[in-house]
């Protein structure tokens, strides 16, 4: 292992990842945990199964930083970031060039341009809506009585193209039921849902500005028909890096890295980790989706990624 060890922790809606990578960015080892929700717990074995994957233990990380919904949990991380910073950090150094990040999470979409330094240019977020998130495509299986895994197989099969009114998760479990009701084919249902995401995710690209390459991240970029229908929708290639579920942990690990090796200029930042997209309007009123308007979150101030001692 070349010199250093630093950790990256992405504790998201969904799934805890764990990334460790040596002295030259490379990575030593990985790790994600699906879970029930944001818990501590999740996050511990993640990170458990990156340090025994690495031979390493944790008073062996000369750096640990924390992203995502649940990175305050992460009480043994020097520092945390956006999850928008690291998934563009992340994202940029598996696949340079990348002018464009989508990134589709369990609870959460994000359209992320980078610049040519890989660092972030603009973004906009939906975190207030499960329209085209990891949650809508898991209402979509059980409403076709799929697993998630064979889900975009399912949906690369169908030709015919219905009419999805409804983004809403909640409510669209009940239009995809009528469908079924009416005999109509679950190749089809399945493919008209992923056309409608598609269009709905270009919705938040627009916000952004359609800029290429692009890449997609995210649990949802394990899905080929996801991939194939938002290319469509872009009128582009769309890259899928080797590793797409760990890219915020993995751009969390490069910033320790970073951060590391910048120790003495690096200054303290009070409230830098407040950073966060500020929808503009009504967006969501509640759990239930009473009142959601199916609008999506603003592009809030860009994510500067500043680091916050904690």
């Amino acid at each position: 292992m070349t010199g250093g060890r630093y950790m990256g922790v992405d504790l998201g809606s969904t799934t805890a990842k764990a990334v460790i990578v040596d002295g030259e960015g490379q990575i030593v080892s990985s790790a994600v945990v699906t879970m029930g929700a944001v818990s501590r717990a999740g996050m511990q074995r993640a990170v458990d199964q990156a340090l025994t994957e690495a031979g390493l233990t944790e008073s062996d990380l000369d750096e640990t930083v924390s992203t995502g919904y649940g990175r305050k949990l992460v009480s043994f991380a020097g520092r945390t970031y956006t999850e928008i910073t690291c998934h563009a950090r992340g994202t940029a150094e598996m696949v340079p060039g990348v002018r464009l990040v989508i990134d589709v999470g369990g609870q959460d979409s994000k359209a992320i341009t980078v610049g040519d330094d890989g660092l972030v240019r603009d973004f906009a977020m939906n975190d207030r809506c499960a329209s085209g998130t990891g949650r809508f495509y898991e209402v979509l299986a059980r409403a076709v009585d799929v697993s998630i895994d064979e889900l975009g197989e399912l949906a690369m099969r169908g030709s015919d193209d219905l009419e999805v009114s409804s983004m809403c998760a909640t409510f669209a479990e009940t239009e995809i039921v009528s469908m079924l009701a009416e005999d109509k084919d679950v190749a089809d249902i399945a493919s008209s849902v992923h056309r409608a995401i598609a269009s709905r995710t270009l919705a938040l690209v627009a916000q952004v500005g359609k800029h290429k390459p692009v890449v997609l991240t995210g649990g949802v970029a394990r899905n080929p028909a996801a991939v194939h229908f938002l290319g469509r929708a872009l009128d582009a290639e769309v890259t899928v890096p080797a590793h797409p579920q760990i890219t915020g942990a993995f751009g969390a690990a490069l910033l320790a890295r970073d951060a590391d090796r910048k120790r003495t200029v690096t200054q303290d930042v009070p409230g830098a980790d407040q950073i966060f997209p500020r929808p503009r309007g009504h967006v969501h009123t509640g759990p239930d989706c009473t009142g959601c308007d199916g609008s999506l979150a603003s592009s809030g101030p860009v994510d500067l990624g500043l680091p916050v001692r904690t």
